[in-house]
């Protein structure tokens, strides 16, 4: 097992289903070597019972990388995150925090705030296994379970059984009457109460999560607590993790265009086409890597237009910037 440095939360990209896969971290990683990155949930069922490797296969240059797992099982949670380890994860997040009807259907994902036991008996098993460190994302409270004495009980019974880092995404999640996307915007921001629980728990990592728009306001934001994780925004404008290095580690600025990041990633779609892969798998992520700059739309309509189809192949992205170039 190789040894990794410890995991630095000053900005991270949120897990998000259907969308972070390891073709989407690859493609971020070229534009920031710092921010920690997470996988898209993956159940302890789909581990256990489905094709491990598939769901956690990554190339090594993600690193720092993360697997969120959903799951209320400590003795599942406890296989799974020894899996993660062995596969060289720095770090295990435990989602509680989707409030989706599947999530809940599973006995996990939000509804485990009303368990703060159950969860410090899972990340107990969990860190019992392991070495690298199990941080916890939830939000600030569900339905009417929602009062800061309740949220102050939550992280104290799990930090008292070892868990250092919370993950907050400041809205409460309504279980019933909301769906997934209605519970990222309806319930207010609550910023307040994030920065309330870093004050009462000064020795723990809190990182606040949830409607970050622009990394000026993350850099105002963070003075008050230990991180920030952006989640949507970078999806839509992935450009902006060019500035992440020198803005929030002190780092060198990556200093690619736009297209030379399309250059860079040129060689990993041969590969991945080569080994059997489709160029879709890749395309979807990178639309949003001209958000805002003259002739996005036609990058964005050439690609989804054409690299959907079987025979496309990976210099379609340079025929896109052609496009664009000659518009």
């Amino acid at each position: 097992m190789p040894a990794f440095t410890p995991v630095k939360h000053s900005f991270s990209v949120a897990p998000m289903l259907d969308w972070t896969d390891r073709h989407c971290r690859y493609f971020y990683r070229l534009m920031s070597k710092h921010a920690l990155l997470y996988t898209e949930m993956v159940t302890t069922g789909a581990l256990l019972y489905g094709n491990a490797q598939r769901f956690l296969e990554f190339n090594a240059v993600e690193h720092p990388l993360a697997l969120q797992l959903g799951g209320s099982n400590p003795n599942d949670l406890a296989i799974c995150t020894q899996m993660a380890a062995n596969q060289g994860y720095n770090e295990v997040n435990l989602n509680v925090g989707c409030p989706s009807n599947k999530v809940q259907n599973g006995s996990f994902g939000a509804c485990l705030m009303a368990k703060p036991e159950l969860v410090a008996e899972c990340v107990n098993a969990m860190q019992h296994q392991v070495s690298i460190p199990v941080s916890v994302k939830s939000r600030i409270g569900i339905d009417n379970q929602d009062s800061y004495a309740e949220l102050h009980n939550f992280i104290a019974t799990i930090a008292n059984a070892g868990c250092d880092t919370f993950i907050l995404h400041a809205r409460k999640a309504w279980l019933q009457g909301l769906s997934p996307k209605q519970n990222r915007e309806i319930p207010p921001l609550r910023y307040d109460i994030v920065f309330q629980l870093k004050q009462d728990f000064p020795q723990l990592k809190i990182i606040l999560n949830g409607g970050i728009k622009s990394l000026a306001t993350a850099q105002d934001l963070i003075k008050q607590v230990d991180g920030v994780m952006l989640g949507r925004e970078i999806y839509h404008n992935p450009f902006i993790l060019t500035e992440v290095d020198q803005k929030f580690f002190g780092a060198t600025k990556n200093t690619l265009s736009r297209s030379e990041i399309i250059q860079a990633l040129i060689p990993y779609v041969q590969q991945h086409c080569l080994n059997g892969g489709h160029l879709k798998h890749i395309s979807r992520h990178i639309l949003g890597l001209f958000h805002q700059q003259p002739h996005a739309k036609t990058w964005r309509r050439y690609l989804s237009e054409n690299a959907p189809l079987a025979e496309a192949k990976p210099e379609l992205l340079l025929d896109a910037l052609a496009k664009m170039n000659h518009n």
